[in-house]
């Protein structure tokens, strides 16, 4: 396993963080397989959220967590303060509300990283890193970071943070991955566009990748044709999209590895600390994203692959 250091966490992080939308208690023999793999093999950060599940994913973590008696061991990350059918709910209130629930669920006194799951740009990002520094301060939280908050409101709160002797944003978790979306894949999601990764690089500012494998365009399931999956069809299928697929293909046999893998090696060799958030379904998936924390690309490799060199001409 490969890691990296999140700013506010006593312990490096796996470069690979294992996702968990669709955990449940009922389920707990059979993700505890794989969340016993994913331990064996060396990872140690695992994914969550208020809302993942009606809060069934928590709630598993914590009884597979009280099982093992390894919560020393595990870096948890939990997001809160998503919107709901009233709207927006980036606030001190939803903060504290769902954080209480979240540690409850999970049967611990603290998380290791807490991520606000969508950003209100209508709310100064002031109040909102004051309310987390609250939970800092009490030991309820070590490390605070954003889901889907552009770059700059990131910087904008780190700056107040700054300013007011307060504790900022150490990591962002947008979606980040070979193939570009050509919209977002649910209202108020973020992707990391080119802007957005030369600041991460400019600032070496963790990246924690959602869809890390765009919700497997690269698995060889899907072809320009095959269009039954009405949502890959409208965030990934387009022309650019395709031609990066055939350009991993192309690499990967040279490597002898498989596309999927070349496509989440694109995301583990960024030129700024990575981590991709994976949701195999079984021990053999999770094992191909370990081989592919193996490849290494370079500079030229990633721009050619990502069509950079090319776009940057037109």
């Amino acid at each position: 396993m490969n890691y990296f250091q999140i700013p506010g966490l006593n312990k490096p992080c796996a470069q690979l963080m294992l996702g968990t939308d669709y955990f449940k208690p009922e389920l707990l023999d059979t993700v505890g397989v794989i969340l016993d793999a994913y331990m064996a093999i060396g990872g140690n950060a695992i994914d969550s959220a208020y809302i993942y599940g009606g809060g069934k994913s928590e709630e598993t973590i914590g009884l597979w967590m009280e099982s093992r008696g390894n919560r020393e061991d595990v870096i948890v990350l939990t997001k809160g303060a998503h919107h709901n059918a009233s709207g927006p709910r980036v606030n001190k209130e939803a903060i504290d509300e769902e954080l209480a629930i979240s540690l409850q669920r999970l049967r611990t006194d603290y998380v290791d990283l807490y991520a606000l799951h969508r950003d209100d740009p209508n709310v100064p990002v002031g109040p909102i890193i004051e309310a987390l520094n609250e939970h800092i301060a009490a030991g309820r939280i070590h490390a605070i970071g954003v889901s889907n908050w552009t770059h700059t409101r990131i910087h904008e709160a780190n700056d107040y943070a700054a300013a007011h002797g307060l504790v900022g944003f150490t990591f962002s978790s947008p979606n980040l991955s070979l193939a570009k979306p050509n919209e977002p894949f649910w209202a108020g999601c973020v992707s990391a566009d080119a802007e957005a990764c030369a600041w991460h690089e400019a600032n070496q500012f963790p990246l924690l990748s959602w869809s890390s494998q765009a919700r497997g365009f690269f698995t060889g399931l899907f072809t320009p044709e095959v269009r039954d999956n009405a949502d890959l069809v409208r965030v990934f299928y387009s022309d650019a999209n395709w031609e990066r697929y055939r350009r991993a293909e192309q690499l990967a046999k040279e490597r002898g590895v498989s596309t999927i893998q070349i496509a989440l090696a694109y995301v583990l060799n960024q030129p700024f600390p990575t981590c991709a958030l994976i949701g195999p379904k079984n021990v053999t998936e999770l094992e191909s994203c370990r081989d592919a924390m193996a490849i290494k690309l370079s500079k030229s490799e990633l721009d050619w692959l990502d069509l950079s060199a090319e776009l940057k001409t037109v």
